[in-house]
């Protein structure tokens, strides 16, 4: 683990140096999110900024591939392979617009590369399996509730947040590294967006949260529902919301404002929103760190209680909102 101050500051100042480049090329570009039916914000905004959350990342990944032993360089060198996919095809599609089936097969071959990554490292066939599920799932639910100012970004740092304090080792460090990017971009996605993450940043940061899982569920004490905590707020929204949209009949997979952060950002405002969901996120990561100790089936009883507490605020501020 290299000197973590040092290390957080370097890629805290690598991100924000990265997003002003991100941001002049954007603009130089024309590459801007237009204000619309279907979209959260009011007035046109370059796009494609998370790349400076990658490029520390994935700059992280290939160190510390160096620097490992044997099964964690075909782990690290598998991460990185993965991220460089689904961030590249997040780039692409934020300078022209692609076929989300195409996304989803880039999205799975990169799920898949994770995976095999980790059975190369000793994991079994089911962990591998899981690995290849959480990149799918955690990539699409960064892209879903990446909506309003602020929101995806401050969840990601919550939860890589929780796996820098469970990793040990280089593992601990790209944790570091991700917290840290996200610290270095967020003041220029919050209060005010000056650039947002765009599909390439989106996708990244639910892939990489999906590798520190994977790996936390092998290398940790902790009983697994504890490490899914941080994550379930994001989890509860997307998922109860990609089902209700199922469940009328809608095209699901097509852009729209019905989550409840769209919704209450829309009456409420993007800052008071995001520093609600800020808010319960810290909850969890808190619940995540001081119920350590607990057995599995206590760690289970918590999540599930955690998460039947968000569903009933979820189905109370559908039902105010009237979504």
């Amino acid at each position: 683990m290299p000197d973590l101050p040092v290390w957080l500051l370097l890629h805290f100042l690598l991100a924000a140096a990265a997003t002003l480049a991100a941001r002049a090329y954007a603009l130089r570009r024309r590459l801007l999110d237009q204000p619309g039916e279907r979209r959260s914000h009011t007035v046109a905004t370059p796009r494609g900024g998370g790349v400076a959350i990658v490029l520390p990342v994935l700059l992280a990944a290939l160190w510390l591939a160096v620097l490992a032993g044997g099964k964690d360089k075909a782990l690290f060198g598998s991460f990185a392979v993965g991220l460089v996919l689904v961030a590249g095809v997040g780039w692409w599609d934020d300078h022209s617009p692609l076929s989300p089936w195409f996304r989803l097969a880039v999205q799975g071959i990169a799920a898949s590369i994770l995976a095999w990554g980790l059975y190369q490292a000793g994991a079994g066939p089911w962990p591998a399996l899981s690995a290849l599920a959480l990149a799918l799932v955690l990539v699409n639910v960064w892209n879903f509730m990446d909506g309003i100012d602020g929101i995806a970004t401050s969840q990601a740092a919550i939860a890589a947040t929780g796996y820098l304090w469970v990793l040990n080792g280089p593992w601990a460090a790209l944790a570091a590294s991700l917290l840290a990017a996200c610290l270095g971009f967020l003041p220029f996605n919050f209060p005010r967006a000056r650039i947002f993450l765009g599909d390439v940043g989106s996708g990244a940061l639910g892939y990489t949260l999906a590798a520190l899982l994977a790996v936390s569920l092998q290398g940790s004490s902790l009983a697994w529902p504890l490490l899914l905590l941080p994550l379930s707020v994001f989890l509860v929204d997307a998922g109860f919301t990609l089902i209700s949209r199922m469940l009328a009949g809608e095209r699901w997979w097509t852009p729209h404002v019905t989550h409840v952060y769209q919704q209450a950002a829309f009456r409420f405002g993007h800052v008071p929103v995001t520093g609600v969901y800020f808010l319960f996120g810290a909850v969890t990561l808190m619940l995540m760190l001081l119920l350590s100790p607990m057995s599995l089936p206590s760690a289970l009883m918590i999540l599930s209680g955690c998460c039947l507490v968000l569903l009933a605020l979820w189905l109370g501020a559908r039902k105010g909102l009237k979504v």
